[in-house]
């Protein structure tokens, strides 16, 4: 709606436009700014400033005809202000200055009359902007904690009280984790450029543990009262999506986007009515997503045509490949999915995967053998802390009747569980051995 289509459309509707802008177009706009100006962290900082202009230009006078650009004009105008005040830049901002025809976006307004069709970004750089933008988010001299977020931030454009209510921390740290890390990229001077090709393929391990991370705390939390926080894992979804078509020659972006796709296509069936987990033996497989399914199994096929074999992501969603594609959890494939996880653990090796592995061990071959593997971890001390452990040694020991110390262990895992609706079905289990 525009100021030409019925007057000025209020606080509330200039709110819902800004925020739809931001999250669809949030990562082109400070790429672009980025590039314009060499320094990611005032790209950022700008950028937050024209939105928060654009609340108060666009209450009042409707939203314009190109809410994109009226955001990028004004960020530039602000960038070019701070270069002002700012003697020792008065060369950049001259280039800056210099970049903008005599009257061209002194209004707000995004396009110049006399050519009403220049987008507000070279339309040949907006993929290696967004790219570069992800890779300066992941950078490795941040902290892993910094860079979800940062990536949240810019990439996704969530606010900092949305990423703090998805993890379930303090708006503060959020922000404060936010400072901090576009100080370090300053500090450390990581420029605002795509890495050379060399460095491409080992530096993307690292934005794609990012996205791993972002949607594994959306599809079962860790803490709090949700089993599952599905806005944050849609977000990692739409951001390996965006990926996978940056970067359609890497077959572990297609991994990680089938994984992804594969796993939230279960999502509506894991909660009950209350919210309560629903264990996937007892899921109504009715209500798996089957085009996301569909969608899974294809990006499980480009990641397979590369013909390097699978990755840790790759193998990951050939798990899951195995559950979406059975109609029953007795019908799993689980000699292949206990092949699978050992080939995950040779690739990447953690107690995880040796737990999973046991997991499928447990239904492929019983639960004897499940439990040695399981006794081994214990023993090791690599899991020690973690309710998984105990939860699967316990639903082990139920399977063999040994339910006195199966008991024990799910008390255990409840009591170091800190999701509330995993704990309760914890809970629920050790009360049913009497």
């Amino acid at each position: 709606m525009t100021a030409a289509d019925g007057g000025p459309p209020g606080a509330e509707s200039a709110r819902r436009a800004v925020e739809a802008v931001w999250r669809i177009e949030s990562a082109r706009i400070v790429g672009a700014l980025a590039r314009y100006t060499g320094h990611f962290a005032l790209a950022e900082d700008v950028a937050q400033e024209a939105l928060a202009e654009a609340l108060v230009s666009w209450s009042r006078d409707g939203v314009p005809a190109s809410p994109v650009g009226w955001l990028l004009a004004t960020a530039r105008r602000r960038a070019i202000d701070g270069f002002r005040r700012e003697s020792a830049l008065d060369a950049r901002y001259a280039m800056l200055a210099n970049q903008l025809a005599d009257g061209e976006f002194s209004s707000g307004v995004a396009l110049a009359r006399d050519r009403p069709d220049d987008l507000p970004w070279d339309p040949d750089r907006v993929d290696d902007d967004v790219l570069a933008l992800m890779f300066t988010a992941c950078h490795p001299v941040l902290s892993p904690e910094a860079r979800v977020a940062l990536t949240l931030r810019a990439v996704g454009g969530l606010s900092s009280e949305e990423i703090a209510r998805a993890f379930l921390i303090p708006v503060p740290t959020v922000q404060a984790r936010i400072t901090r890390a576009k100080k370090t990229l300053a500090a450390a001077g990581v420029p605002f450029e795509l890495p050379p090709s060399e460095e491409r393929r080992e530096r993307l391990g690292g934005v794609l543990s990012v996205l791993y991370v972002i949607f594994t705390e959306g599809s079962t939390a860790t803490a709090g009262d949700r089993l599952l926080r599905p806005d944050l894992a849609y977000e990692a979804l739409r951001l390996a999506r965006m990926l996978a078509g940056l970067l359609p020659g890497e077959p572990e972006v297609y991994g990680l986007l089938a994984m992804f796709e594969l796993t939230a296509a279960r999502f509506a069936a894991r909660t009950g009515p209350d919210g309560e987990a629903v264990l996937l033996e007892d899921q109504d497989r009715r209500l798996w997503d089957r085009s996301a399914i569909r969608r899974g199994l294809a990006a499980l096929g480009r990641a397979s045509a590369a013909g390097r074999g699978l990755g840790p992501y790759g193998l990951q969603a050939a798990i899951a490949a195995c559950h979406a594609t059975a109609p029953a959890v007795r019908e799993v494939d689980w000699e292949r999915v206990v092949l699978l996880y050992e080939a995950l653990g040779r690739v990447a090796p953690s107690p995880v995967v040796e737990l999973n592995r046991a997991v499928a061990v447990a239904m492929a071959s019983g639960p004897g053998p499940a439990l040695s593997e399981v006794d081994e971890l214990v023993a090791s001390g690599r899991l020690s802390g973690s309710y998984l452990l105990p939860s699967v040694r316990g639903e082990l020991l139920v399977r063999l009747g040994r339910t006195a110390e199966a008991r024990t262990e799910l008390e255990l895992a409840a009591r170091l569980c800190r999701n509330v609706r995993e704990r309760s079905v914890l809970l629920r289990k050790a009360a049913a051995l009497g």
